[in-house]
C-alpha cells in the first residue's frame, strides 16, 4: 500500500483542504496521512475564518508521521504564515521528504487571502524550492512571476521564467480560461500541453487541492511526471463533468465519481 500525505487547511464543508485531499488519495486506492496547518469556516459560498495552527504542534503531527509510516509522496497546501512555513521546511528537509507536490495556494475562490501578504516572499524563497512538482494556476502564477499571463505564448514564456528561478517541474493550470482548459506542463525545458475540454461547470470547489494531490499519487505510485500529471488531469475532467451539484456557490467536485457505490433509488 502507498502513502500520500497532505499538509494543508481543513475545510469543514469537504470540498477542500485535506478532505478533498484525502478523498482523492482514496479514490486512487492508496493510504492518506494528513497534516493540518489551519483549521478554516467555510462552506461553498466562502471563508468565514482562519484559525492557524501552532508551528510547534505542526511540527509535532510532522514528526508522528515521518516516524511511523512514512509517506511515499507528499503534498502541500494552504500556509497560512511564516511560522508554519518555518516548521514546515524544517520537518521536510528533517525527514527528508520525497515526491513533493506543491500547490501554490494563496487566494481562495470566493476571493479571501489564505496566507499572510507578508509571508510570500519567505514562501518563495525557502519553501518553494523543496517542491518536484509545482501547480500553480494563471492567477498564482502572475502573483509569483509579477507579470500578466493570458496567450498560450505568454504561459510558455511564464513557464521559462519560473524554470529559471525553481528546480522543480511546472504543472501551469489552464482552468481559469473560459475557452479551453488545456494545461501547460513544462518538463525539463519543453512545453507539453495536456490539453482538455472546457466543461460549463461552475462547481469546482477544491479543483487545485484535488489535481495536486492526484499527481502526488501518481509520483507515490511510482509514475513519472508527465504520466503522474496526464492521470490527474482526466482524472480531474471526470470529476467536474460528473456534474454533482451541492451547495450554495462553488460546489464540490465529486471525487468518487469512479466508484459506483450509490444505492438504488426505492
Amino acid at each position: 500500500m502507498k502513502t500520500v500525505l497532505t499538509i494543508a487547511g481543513s475545510d469543514c464543508s469537504g470540498g477542500a483542504g485535506i478532505q478533498a485531499d484525502l478523498k482523492t488519495i482514496a479514490a486512487h486506492g492508496l493510504y492518506g496521512e494528513s497534516v493540518i496547518t489551519a483549521l478554516t469556516a467555510q462552506n461553498t459560498m466562502g471563508v468565514a475564518e482562519i484559525v492557524p495552527v501552532s508551528p510547534d504542534f505542526l511540527e509535532k503531527q510532522l514528526e508522528c508521521v515521518f516516524t511511523d509510516i512514512v509517506p511515499d509522496a507528499v503534498k502541500l497546501g494552504m500556509i497560512p504564515g511564516i511560522s508554519q512555513m518555518k516548521a514546515i521546511k524544517k520537518s521536510l528537509e528533517y525527514w527528508q521528504a520525497k515526491h513533493v507536490v506543491m500547490d501554490t495556494v494563496m487566494v481562495s475562490t470566493s476571493g479571501r487571502n489564505l496566507m499572510e501578504p507578508e509571508a510570500l516572499s519567505y514562501y518563495q524563497k525557502e519553501l518553494l524550492p523543496l517542491a518536484e512538482i509545482y501547480t500553480p494556476n494563471l492567477p498564482e502564477a502572475e502573483l509569483l512571476l509579477k507579470t500578466t499571463i493570458k496567450t498560450k505564448e505568454e504561459r510558455v514564456a511564464a513557464a521559462r521564467e519560473f524554470a529559471l528561478q525553481y528546480k522543480g517541474v511546472l504543472y501551469l493550470k489552464g482552468g481559469h480560461d473560459e475557452s479551453f482548459a488545456d494545461d501547460l506542463l513544462y518538463l525539463e525545458g519543453e512545453p507539453l500541453w495536456i490539453s482538455g475540454a472546457h466543461i460549463d461547470n461552475s462547481n469546482t470547489h477544491g479543483t487545485g487541492c484535488t489535481l495536486s494531490s492526484a499527481i502526488a499519487c501518481g509520483l507515490a505510485q511510482g509514475f513519472g511526471k508527465e504520466e503522474s500529471a496526464r492521470m490527474a488531469k482526466e482524472y480531474i475532467t471526470g470529476a467536474i463533468a460528473d456534474g454533482m451539484n451541492l451547495g450554495k456557490g462553488n460546489g464540490p467536485l465529486n471525487h468518487m465519481y469512479r466508484i459506483n457505490c450509490r444505492f438504488p433509488e426505492t
